[in-house]
C-alpha cells in the first residue's frame, strides 16, 4: 500500500531568489502511476527566460564565480553533493512521482547524481591549457582555457535530475553560468537544484532554474547572450536546437537519441547476457536513450537464447513506481504510450514475429505497458531502425562478427553498443569498428562520472561526463608574449 500522496508547491530560481513566474501562471503534473496530482510549478515564459539569462549573463561577466579559484568551487560543489546525498530520499519519491519509475530506480539514480557532483568538484581544479617554448628565445606562447560563459541547459522526463547533473556541475566547475529549463513533466528535482545551490553559497545568478514549456527553451537556443546550449532529447528537437542556436553561431552540445545494439555471439555467458538483455530494454519503461532495445544474436543460439531471455521477461515485475520490488513503472504520457501502440502494430504489420506482451495493462490507476518481445525483425524494419522509447525488444539475427557489424551500424544513431562473447578477437574487432559512443564488452549500461558520454552520428555531438566534459563549457585563448625590442615595421 502507498503512502498518501500530496501535491508540492515549486518556485524557480532566478538572480539567487525563488520567484514564481512574471505571469503568475502556474502548471500542473499528474502522476502516471497514481492519477493524482504530484507538483504545481510556475510556467515560465519567454520574458522569465531574458530575466534568467540577463542575471548569469551579469553574474559571469561582473560577479566573482568565474574569478573564484578551482579550490573555492569545488567546495561549493561538494557542498551541492553533499544536499543531494542529504535528501535522496526526497528526492527519489518526486522522481518516482513524476516520472512513473520505480522508486528503487529513482533511488539509485540520485546516489548516482550526488558521486557526479563530487566528482566534477575534483575537475575545477585541473582545467589545463598548454605552454610553448620553442617559438624562438624571444617568446612565450601560452594557450590556456576560460569558460565559455552563459550556458543554457535543456533537459528531458526521463532522468530530470541525473542528466542536469552530466552538464551543470562541469559548466560551473570551470566558472561557467546557467540557465536550465527542465521539462515540463518532471521538473520539480531539478527545482530543488536552486535550494541546493543556495544553500552551497554559490552566488546569485550563476544559476537559474525556469520551468515551463517548449517555448521556454527555444528562447534559450536562439538567445544572444547565452554562449552555448546543450540540450538532451529526442534527434528531431535536438536539430531545432541546433537551427535555432545558428542564428547567433553559439556553441552546441547534444545528447540524443538511440538504437543501442547488443550483440550475442553463441560462446557468451547465455544466462548474463539473457539478464542484461531483459534490464537494458525494461530498465526505466524502456524509456532511455541508451535501452538496449536492438539485440543480434548469433543464428545457431538464437532460439536457446530467446528462450531464456523470454522467460526472463515474463517474471519482470510491473506496477506501482512506489512498490519496491517493481523494476518496471508508469509510461510518462498518454503521447508516449500512443507511441510505443504505434511501433508495435507497426512491427506486427511488417511481418515480426510478436512472442510476448505487447499491449497495455488494464489497471484501474496508472499507465501501464506489458513487456514486449519481436523476434524475426530484419534491419529495414521501422522496430529495428527507429527509438521506440518504451519497453518494446526487437531480435534480430547475424551469421558471424561481420554480419553483426553492418546490422549494428545500419542506422542512423551511434549512442551505445554491446557484446557479449568470450572471444578476445571478436569482442575487439566489434569495439573497433560500430559506431557508437560507448561500447559494452560482456555488460551493459555500467556507467562511472569517470567515463564520457555521448554519440555518433545522429546520437549528438560533444561529450558529457569524465575530465573531458569541462572542455566542453571552455574556450581556448591564445596568449603570445614577446621579450626585448620589437623590430619596427617602418624602418
Amino acid at each position: 500500500m502507498t503512502m498518501s500522496i500530496q501535491a508540492v508547491n515549486y518556485k524557480m530560481t532566478i538572480d539567487g531568489k525563488e520567484v514564481e513566474s512574471k505571469s503568475g501562471e502556474r502548471f500542473d503534473r499528474v502522476s502516471p502511476g497514481h492519477n493524482e496530482v504530484v507538483g504545481t510549478y510556475p510556467a515560465g515564459s519567454v520574458e522569465d527566460i531574458d530575466l534568467a539569462v540577463a542575471a548569469a549573463r551579469k553574474a559571469f561577466d561582473k560577479g566573482a564565480w568565474p574569478r573564484w579559484s578551482g579550490a573555492a568551487r569545488a567546495k561549493a560543489l561538494r557542498t551541492v553533493a553533499a544536499c543531494i546525498d542529504r535528501d535522496v530520499e526526497k528526492l527519489a519519491r518526486i522522481e518516482a512521482l513524476e516520472s512513473g519509475k520505480p522508486i528503487a530506480q529513482a533511488r539509485g539514480e540520485v546516489i548516482a547524481t550526488a558521486e557526479i557532483w563530487y566528482y566534477a568538484a575534483t575537475l575545477a581544479q585541473h582545467a589545463y591549457g598548454d605552454s610553448h617554448n620553442a617559438l624562438g628565445e624571444e617568446y612565450l606562447g601560452v594557450i590556456v582555457r576560460e569558460p565559455i560563459g552563459v550556458v543554457g541547459m535543456i533537459t528531458p522526463w526521463n532522468f530530470p535530475l541525473l542528466i542536469i547533473s552530466q552538464k551543470l556541475p562541469f559548466a560551473i566547475a570551470v566558472g561557467c553560468t546557467a540557465v536550465v529549463k527542465p521539462s515540463q513533466l518532471t521538473p520539480g528535482t531539478t527545482l530543488m537544484l536552486g535550494q541546493y545551490v543556495k544553500e552551497a553559497g554559490i552566488p546569485d545568478g550563476v544559476v537559474n532554474i525556469v520551468s515551463g514549456k517548449g517555448a521556454v527553451g527555444g528562447r534559450i537556443s536562439e538567445h544572444p547572450d547565452v554562449d552555448m546550449v546543450t540540450f538532451t532529447g529526442s534527434t528531431e528537437v535536438g536539430k531545432k536546437v541546433m537551427q535555432a542556436a545558428a542564428g547567433t553561431l553559439k556553441k552546441v552540445g547534444l545528447e540524443l537519441g538511440g538504437k543501442n545494439p547488443q550483440i550475442i555471439m553463441a560462446d557468451a555467458d547465455m544466462e548474463a547476457a539473457a539478464d542484461a538483455v531483459v534490464f537494458g530494454v525494461y530498465f526505466n519503461q524502456g524509456e532511455c536513450c541508451n535501452s538496449g532495445s536492438r539485440i543480434l544474436v548469433q543464428r545457431s543460439a538464437a532460439k536457446k537464447f530467446m528462450d531464456i531471455v523470454v522467460e526472463k521477461a515474463k517474471r519482470v515485475p510491473v506496477g506501482d513506481p512506489l512498490d519496491e520490488k517493481v523494476l518496471v513503472g508508469a509510461i510518462a504520457s498518454p503521447e508516449q504510450q500512443a507511441t510505443i501502440e504505434r511501433y508495435v502494430a507497426e512491427g506486427k504489420a511488417s511481418g515480426a514475429n510478436l512472442v510476448l506482451g505487447g499491449s497495455q495493462i488494464n489497471t484501474e490507476i496508472g499507465r501501464y505497458f506489458e513487456p514486449t518481445i519481436f523476434t524475426g525483425v530484419t534491419k529495414d524494419m521501422s522496430i529495428a531502425k527507429e527509438e521506440i522509447f518504451g519497453p518494446v525488444l526487437s531480435v534480430l539475427e547475424f551469421e558471424d562478427v561481420d554480419d553483426a557489424i553492418d546490422i549494428a551500424n545500419s542506422t542512423i544513431y551511434g549512442l551505445s553498443s554491446g557484446i557479449w562473447t568470450k572471444n578476445i578477437d571478436d569482442a575487439i574487432k566489434f569495439a573497433k569498428n560500430v559506431r557508437s559512443g560507448t561500447v559494452w564488452v560482456n555488460c551493459w549500461m555500467d556507467g562511472f562520472p569517470e567515463m564520457s558520454f555521448g554519440g555518433f552520428g545522429e546520437s549528438g555531438i560533444g561529450r558529457e561526463l569524465g575530465r573531458h566534459a569541462i572542455e566542453e563549457f571552455t574556450e581556448l585563448k591564445t596568449i603570445t608574449i614577446r621579450t626585448g625590442e620589437r623590430k619596427n615595421w617602418l624602418s
